[in-house]
């Protein structure tokens, strides 16, 4: 059995409608799959004007507008009698689920009906969210959804090792296996530094420019980046901050960063000029699983500051590619202390030598991730489940043939 022998159908919470890393990586899988002659239906929620167009072919599913100001993304509800009845036509031989959701737990269903394998893929730290939205009770009960959903897969992937070890470390799973990320170098380069974009922005030619990168959500440490700018700020440590994306915090991050520089969303080449633009990246999120802007902001030729959580510590070499910050509090709790990630900030700040080395020892490790053998992780992890799969079936038969 090669890849060209698999039919997957892959579910995903949110597929095109909105851009982000999961998206983005899921959208790289499905257009390698189909180079190498599988076929693949993706099923999730669809909108009248998606943020991009869909890799392969898009079935929707029945979803809901999220809740709590987070309209932009939708609750897939479950399956309904239209994809049921586009599985059966479609005769998947593995199941992929990509969200914990409504419709990845009725997919999982369906699949075991049919006996079909299922491989799930694990892309945020979803049991860390509630904390930031003041409900962080529900983490311990989220905990044990997520674990029973793993558990009744036939194995994860996960995109970092670091991940691989929480999730081991919870129970999620005994098969896990390691699905990276890689990073567009045509996109991506110190190479793409521009000073006069700097320029329009207000930003002179030796202002040391702070970056974050990514959707402005809470659950992406905006407060605790805030927090770490004003540490800053009372130390009089020379900065400026720049700020690229977009999203429903954009007020409140605005309110909490006086003087910051918000570049708005970027995508592609512009995403690629603005952020090697940039000095120093700042990423103090605790919810990635990997991490796919670190990955850029190396690839880009910046040093990296991050909190020492999933992800990032799995892509950081404290104090050759940036600094690692550890987390602070009783576990389970911990979370980045601000005053430790501007420590680890300052020097940079005003250290042109030092910032130069660890930018330009992160662009040579970002060198070590490719797309196209890191998506093949995923299409000889669908194979294995399904020979496995096969061969349980045959015993079964066997047996009952032979009583």
């Amino acid at each position: 059995m090669d890849t060209s022998d698999l039919r997957i159908a892959l579910f995903s919470g949110n597929y095109n409608y909105t851009r982000d890393g999961a998206n983005q990586a899921l959208n790289r899988l499905v257009g390698s799959l189909l180079g190498k002659g599988a076929a693949v239906r993706v099923y999730s929620p669809t909108v009248a004007e998606p943020a991009f167009e869909p890799t392969g072919d898009l079935v929707g599913t029945p979803s809901v507008g999220m809740p709590f100001g987070r309209g932009e993304y939708r609750i897939p509800t479950g399956l309904g009698a239209k994809v049921r009845r586009d599985l059966e036509k479609f005769r998947p031989n593995i199941v992929h689920v990509s969200s914990p959701d409504p419709a990845g737990h009725a997919a999982l269903r369906w699949a075991q009906d049919w006996d079909i394998p299922v491989l799930a893929s694990v892309h945020t730290r979803f049991e860390t969210y509630p904390r930031y939205y003041n409900m962080a009770f529900l983490e311990p009960l989220l905990i044990r959804i997520l674990r029973r959903f793993y558990n009744r897969c036939d194995a994860l992937v996960a995109p970092s090792q670091s991940m691989i070890d929480e999730l081991l470390a919870m129970d999620m799973h005994d098969d896990i296996s390691l699905w990276s990320r890689g990073v567009d170098r045509t996109i991506f380069s110190s190479e793409r530094r521009d000073l006069e974009w700097r320029r329009s922005l207000s930003l002179e030619d030796d202002d040391v420019a702070i970056v974050f990168l990514g959707r402005l959500v809470m659950e992406k440490g905006l407060d605790v980046f805030a927090e770490t700018i004003v540490q800053l700020r009372k130390r009089q440590i020379p900065h400026k901050v720049l700020v690229i994306g977009d999203g429903p915090a954009r007020g409140w991050f605005q309110d909490a960063l006086p003087g910051g520089i918000f570049a708005g969303f970027k995508t592609g080449a512009e995403l690629g000029q603005a952020l090697a633009s940039g000095d120093i990246f700042f990423n103090p999120s605790i919810t990635e699983t990997f991490g796919n802007v670190t990955l850029e902001a190396m690839a880009s030729g910046l040093p990296v500051v991050a909190a020492g959580a999933t992800g990032a510590s799995s892509l950081v070499t404290d104090g050759v590619t940036g600094r690692l910050v550890p987390l602070v509090g009783k576990k389970g709790a911990e979370a980045p202390d601000s005053e430790g990630l501007a420590e680890a900030i300052a020097p940079y700040c005003t250290d042109p030598a030092l910032r130069k080395a660890h930018g330009a020892a992160g662009e040579e490790r970002s060198k070590e991730y490719s797309w196209e053998a890191i998506n093949q992780v995923v299409a000889d992890t669908y194979i294995r489940l399904i020979k496995d799969r096969r061969a349980l079936q045959e015993a079964e038969a066997a047996a009952e043939a032979a009583a």
